[in-house]
């Protein structure tokens, strides 16, 4: 048992982190959470590298790369943001529904503009009705001749207004609860879209939106795989949304505890550092062992999927702590910066809201809990 990184996976994580300093960097953060704009430049920068076909297979244009290298990506792409994180893999795992289950039009149809960073793609599964419970989706979708006509309403999905998105939609195809859903490509410019944007305390950059539906036609060839299959897809894809999302709150999680013990340092009261001061160094040692149990969470989940084997304990377990730890840190960092954890320009607040999303995004933490439960045979 080594939990050392190899040459190869150390190489590609200083290679990353070196790329989110020096080409993307706090600065360029702040100011896009602030307008509330998506970060078209870096994002085009991460596109340029081949970055966003991580995902993809080799023969489709990507680079094929496991499990482990794709945590480490997602890991670094939060350094200073869950936000920033999410406008880049939102995409990239949305995109390997089309990657391995489309057809070879559908692959021919978007991947090279997913690839290149002009083809965005948003996954809509979420409805007022169904949220943690995704099963008991609603929104229905009909074959009428060579066209599936759609009606319903989505919420909170994330980046689906974007230019030139393509939205994959769960919708419900047949009665039976499970095997009565379907993914279906859905451009956002198709007549009968109506997307509106919600005024969110996170997701501030990339956005999330309601849509409703009205009797929106898209070709039959839309389908992604075999009707009423959708579930058995989506499930696929949570598994890598959840170990994206562990290791991006593992990333950011290591910057705010790293940036409170810097101020804590060079911030002096009662004629010594911060730092000095026993509970606050508790709480960064606590921290600092919660950081690395994380860590090794989502590496362990990791590996089990780049060995092929299921791994849906270990992508719910490593998510749940991962988002608790993420949590406690950034509060951690609140109570130390005190007063100047209110302004933006020192992150931590930014840190903090993002954290608390993390234990609703992608699964909630008391659906993440019974998962476990279930797995243990509970």
């Amino acid at each position: 048992m080594d939990f050392r990184l190899t040459e190869e996976q150390q190489l590609w994580r200083d290679t990353l982190h070196t790329f989110m300093e020096r080409e993307v960097g706090r600065e360029y953060i702040r100011k896009h959470d602030e307008s509330r704009e998506f970060p078209d430049e870096a994002y085009q920068k991460i596109a340029d590298r081949g970055w966003l076909g991580l995902l993809i297979p080799e023969e489709q244009g990507g680079l094929d790369a496991d499990p482990v290298m794709y945590a480490i990506f997602c890991e670094a792409m939060a350094k200073f943001s869950l936000d920033f994180a999410a406008c880049v893999m939102t995409s990239m795992f949305t995109a390997t529904n089309i990657a391995n289950h489309g057809t070879a039009e559908q692959r021919e149809q978007y991947l090279p503009g997913f690839l290149a960073g002009r083809t965005k793609f948003s996954v809509s599964i979420t409805e007022p009705g169904a949220g943690s419970d995704a099963a008991a989706v609603q929104t229905r979708a009909v074959l009428d001749n060579d066209h599936w006509v759609l009606n319903g309403n989505k919420v909170f999905c994330s980046g689906a207004h974007l230019p030139d998105t393509v939205i994959t939609v769960l919708a419900r195809t047949s009665p039976e609860r499970h095997r009565g859903l379907s993914l279906i490509l859905v451009p956002n410019t198709a007549p009968g879209v109506d997307i509106r944007k919600l005024n969110t305390i996170v997701r501030r950059s990339l956005g999330t939106t309601e849509i409703f539906f009205t009797d929106v036609h898209v070709p039959a060839g839309n389908l992604i795989g075999e009707v009423n299959n959708g579930w058995g897809y989506i499930g696929e894809h949570l598994e890598y949304e959840r170990l994206s999302l562990a290791a991006s709150y593992v990333g950011n999680a290591r910057t705010a505890l790293d940036d409170t013990v810097t101020y804590t340092r060079n911030r002096t009261q009662f004629g010594r550092p911060l730092s000095s001061f026993q509970v606050l160094k508790h709480r960064m040692a606590e921290n600092e062992c919660e950081v690395e149990a994380a860590r090794l969470l989502v590496y362990n989940a990791a590996t089990k999927m780049a060995r092929g084997e299921r791994a849906l304990k270990e992508v719910s377990m490593a998510k749940v702590f991962a988002a608790d730890v993420a949590f406690r840190t950034s509060f951690n960092g609140m109570q130390a910066l005190g007063g100047y954890a209110q302004l933006p320009e020192f992150d931590m607040e930014r840190y903090f809201r993002e954290a608390k999303h993390a234990m609703v995004g992608g699964g909630a933490s008391e659906i993440q809990r019974s998962i476990i439960a279930k797995e243990m045979g509970l």
